[in-house]
């Protein structure tokens, strides 16, 4: 093939006639580029690879694509291959997961940076959800294997129970948010561990700090029924698409300021296909509206679960 024809064939791109490949070549000082192509220029930073205790590189572009939250990202995700993420202590412990603070930030932009709640499943020592049958029913694992050594409860079995709770768990979350249901943002899932949006309030004194459970609050009367209305709403959503809570309390709420927001997602069930979906349903009613009525609000977990039933069916 002649000079000529090789120019004009993509798969073969020809340099130029003055082209150098001498190792003693002229290399323009630093700033000065000359006339290299712009597309071939790129800002090459360094960073340092000794990391302290607690600290662990980005697992960000660790984990499949599938394994990150929901398109578009919210602007304070960081998706920096250079970020770090920061152990900052615990947030909260249970009998299944421990919830902890962490914070990651690139270190060339800090200011970027951003603190998420990291939700870890524990795997040895994972103790099954209390009545855990009844929410699984209905659900099937992909390898009978794993299906039997967790009815055995063996070791294996409990290690993948946790992951499976995980799973579960992180599923919910993407879906409830594509469904604009307020819940935190699920940034990634990583074996058993889940990080997802910090929710927080910001004191009087600027400081911002983890939001509340609806229990610990006392709101106004008026701020009391928005509270219902939200939740109400935020449950009809949940109904229409086939599914419930299952655990729900003002334990598992946290009041935001003026908004709620629903955690703790990793027993929901499906309404039809689970046949405790309407008595979990019921007891989800029963539990908020005991507690709203607590508060001096007069409601009804019969109208309530009759109003969600219009809702579904």
């Amino acid at each position: 093939m002649s000079h000529d024809e090789l120019s004009q064939d993509p798969q073969h791109p020809v340099f130029p006639d003055d082209f150098s490949t001498d190792p003693d070549r002229r290399v323009p000082p630093p700033g000065d580029l000359g006339d290299v192509d712009d597309r071939f220029v790129f800002d090459f930073r360094a960073y340092d690879d000794d990391l302290e205790d607690g600290q662990r590189w980005s697992t960000w572009l660790s984990v499949e694509p599938l394994c990150r939250g929901p398109e578009p990202l919210p602007d304070w995700v960081v998706t920096s291959q250079g970020a770090i993420d920061t152990e900052l202590g615990v947030l909260k412990t249970g009998k299944e997961a421990d919830v902890h603070l962490v914070e990651r930030a690139d270190p060339r932009a800090p200011d970027a940076g951003v603190v998420m709640a990291a939700k870890r499943y524990r795997s040895p020592e994972h103790r099954s959800f209390h009545r855990a049958a009844s929410y699984t029913e209905g659900r099937s694992m992909k390898r009978s294997r794993d299906e039997r050594a967790v009815k055995r409860k063996s070791t294996f079995g409990r290690q993948v129970a946790a992951g499976e709770w995980a799973v579960s768990e992180w599923a919910a979350l993407v879906r409830l948010w594509n469904l604009g249901l307020p819940v935190p943002y699920p940034v990634q899932i990583d074996g058993t561990e889940i990080l997802m949006e910090w929710i927080t309030v910001v004191d009087e004194d600027g400081t911002v700090a983890t939001a509340p459970r609806l229990a610990q609050t006392r709101p106004s009367p008026e701020l009391l029924a928005s509270y219902f209305e939200q939740l109400t709403e935020a449950l009809a959503t949940m109904v229409q698409n086939g599914l419930v809570h299952g655990d729900l309390s003002a334990y598992n709420i946290l009041a935001a300021g003026e908004r709620l927001v629903v955690i703790d997602l990793p027993q929901i069930v499906d309404l039809v296909g689970n046949l405790n979906g309407m008595t979990f349903l019921e007891r989800d009613c029963a539990n908020i509206c005991g507690w709203f009525r607590s508060r001096g609000l007069d409601v009804d977990e019969h109208a309530l679960f009759a109003e969600l039933m219009a809702h579904a069916f």
